[in-house]
């Protein structure tokens, strides 16, 4: 394995977290335009979360990234991040409709993002300590 990744646990940690980041985009891409959103996410509550959710899917999509661009290979980063955007909607599929379309699965979503971040920043934390500004050029 230390021939493709030497860094496996990283990749696992990506993948992981890139299908979060996959899932919680689908969620809210379902949630736009506003005034189009499904009927059990039209209150003033849904639009928050619809707001907090996108803040937090920017920051888990961010610090994902970056994360998988200091730990793994360029061929591993697009293999697993290919992995995941072609699976993704199946398991997008799967989720029970009230997961998907109402403020139920909004706040569910927000937990899980939330979660995501904390996973990133135990995982990631040290890596984003020792950063060279050469690898970013």
């Amino acid at each position: 394995m230390d021939a493709i990744e030497p860094h496996w646990v990283a990749s696992l940690c990506f993948a992981a977290l890139a299908t979060g980041c996959a899932l919680a985009f689908l969620i809210l891409v379902g949630m736009f335009p506003l005034r189009a959103r499904p009927d059990a996410a039209q209150s003033r509550l849904a639009l928050l979360l619809v707001a907090g959710n996108a803040v937090l899917l920017a920051l888990l999509l961010a610090g994902t990234g970056f994360y998988g661009f200091n730990e793994l290979r360029w061929t591993t980063l697009i293999v697993v991040g290919g992995l995941v955007v072609l699976f993704a909607p199946g398991l997008f599929e799967a989720l029970p409709e009230r997961l998907r379309d109402g403020r139920a699965g909004l706040v569910v979503l927000a937990g899980v993002q939330a979660l995501g971040l904390a996973v990133l920043a135990k995982v990631g934390g040290l890596t984003w300590t020792n950063i060279s500004w050469a690898n970013l050029s």
